[in-house]
């Protein structure tokens, strides 16, 4: 072997790399054993593999998860797989694409991965992205296979193995550049199929097994437990950064799980009313709201996502109560609407006509419900900004392509896990609403699962009634900071 160069590797730092320093580097060195231990739904994924088989007989079905992306270079962002190949297979590697392959009767699966770079292999060192020497032990395709329920086959086989398809394919597109470009480029003509390969998928993972409820509940805990971690360390007398209370949440979910699940929104004062407010830069301030939406993704990839609206001094202005209030009101009205076979729209019918109510009593709304619904201008929607909620699952926007019969214009089904989220949002510069209510937004967020008769509210151990909230503000205040790891859970 001759020398690599610097210039072809990731770190213009490194020097030269003779041959002879490459067989030094790798001789003499004891194989890594590691302990195979099945991922626990390997059992689902291959009946979701089965499911989505079912819905495409005959066809080639293409599924990456994407590859690493670059935050600076030499600096690769942490990788965070495709949720419908971690759906379909449980592997959150980069680089990974599942193919399946029909045969008569349905398909046979086979998850492409890369290959192992060890110890005694020239890549082991030289490989920065996949060599062990960087990365530490890494599963083989054989070992993943083992740990997976999957057939694997190594990455580099793919070119040829997509080469030779010659029936009907579908992509699902937008996670690996080389597939979407080079290898199965994308037409006009295979649009339309594509997306419905997106949309199945979504449609799939709407309803969630025993196992996915366990993992979003674990998530949700993990967000209890961070929201409290903040609260802790929240003084009431004097000024904090909300990056401090963004970094402490943030602490807890990467201790306990994989780490944040989306950017946090950390909104003191009057940044609360700007929706997603993800700068996170401004002073808490013992005067005002802090209003803050986080979620812990769980080490499965589940994330939770829980917004609460505190007063820093611990106790809520008038002004605050009556905003609080109803918001508080429109989120037990959609939760008293929640069942199967109800529409999703109609949970958000159920909160806009408390907020419009309330934003009636504040002097904002000047016209009656049914009126301000029937009113082209949708006159509420300037100081409610959004819809009542979203999907929840890996995604947390989840299940995003189902299509509109299937969701936003569909029903509610059991083991459908959704947020209920209404807000009320009283910008500063606002000139019709009165200037004692301006700087003022309120959001309050938890997240629910559809049962056989109506709904339970997985994030209920945050407290929600403003009495509650104080008493809850003041306790964990009296109890006092804490570590992630004081409560006896390891990393």
């Amino acid at each position: 072997m001759g020398n690599v160069g610097k210039e072809e590797l990731t770190g213009a730092h490194d020097n030269d790399i003779p041959a002879a320093f490459v067989d030094y580097m790798t001789g003499d060195r004891r194989e890594q054993e590691t302990t195979l231990v099945p991922v626990p739904q390997a059992e689902r994924t291959a009946a979701r593999r089965a499911a989505l088989s079912h819905a495409f007989p005959g066809e080639t079905l293409v599924v990456p998860t994407g590859r690493i992306q670059w935050r600076s270079y030499g600096a690769p962002y942490p990788f965070r797989g495709g949720s419908d190949l971690i759906w379909l297979t449980a592997d959150q590697d980069p680089n990974s694409v599942l193919v399946l392959h029909p045969i008569a009767g349905g398909h046979d699966a086979v998850l492409y991965v890369d290959p192992r770079h060890g110890p005694a292999s020239g890549a082991g060192y030289l490989d920065r992205i996949l060599g062990e020497a960087w990365q530490g032990r890494c599963l083989s395709p054989e070992e993943k296979s083992a740990v997976l329920g999957v057939r694997t086959g190594s990455i580099g086989e793919l070119p040829a193995v997509l080469g030779r398809i010659t029936g009907p394919v579908r992509v699902l597109r937008g996670y690996d550049t080389g597939i979407d470009r080079e290898l199965l480029p994308a037409t006009a003509e295979n649009a339309v199929r594509d997306a419905l390969l997106a949309s199945v998928l979504a449609e799939l993972r709407l309803a969630k097994d025993d196992w996915e409820l366990a993992q979003l509940q674990e998530a949700v805990d993990i967000t209890v437990r961070g929201f409290e971690d903040v609260a802790r360390v929240l003084p009431s007398e004097r000024v904090v950064s909300e990056r401090l209370l963004e970094a402490v949440f943030a602490t807890r979910a990467r201790h306990d799980g994989n780490g944040v699940g989306y950017a946090s929104i950390v909104a003191a004062g009057a940044h609360a009313t700007t929706l997603h407010w993800v700068r996170n830069d401004g002073p808490v301030r013992p005067d005002g709201l802090l209003l803050m939406d986080m979620g812990a993704e769980a080490r499965s990839c589940y994330t939770a996502d829980v917004t609460r609206t505190w007063p820093v001094s611990g106790g809520f202005g008038a002004a605050e109560r009556d905003v609080y209030d109803i918001v508080h009101a429109a989120r037990d009205a959609g939760l008293a609407a929640i069942a199967p076979g109800v529409a999703f729209e109609d949970i958000d019918l159920a909160c806009k006509r408390v907020q419009i109510e309330g934003l009636r009593d504040l002097g904002l709304v000047k016209v009656g419900v049914e009126e301000a619904l029937a009113d082209e201008r949708q006159p509420h929607r300037r100081w409610t900004l959004a819809a009542f909620g979203h999907m929840l699952g890996l995604d947390v926007h989840d299940c995003g392509h189902a299509r509109p019969e299937h969701y936003a214009r569909g029903v509610l089904r059991e083991r459908h896990v959704l947020t209920m989220e209404p807000g009320i949002y009283l910008q500063p510069n606002d000139e019709l609403v009165p200037e004692g209510l301006r700087g003022i937004g309120v959001r309050i967020e938890d997240d629910v699962r559809v049962t056989a008769d109506g709904a339970r509210v997985m994030s209920d151990a945050l407290p929600v009634a403003a009495a509650d909230v104080e008493s809850w503000l003041a306790a964990q205040r009296e109890a006092g900071p804490r570590l992630p790891g004081d409560d006896g859970r390891a990393a």
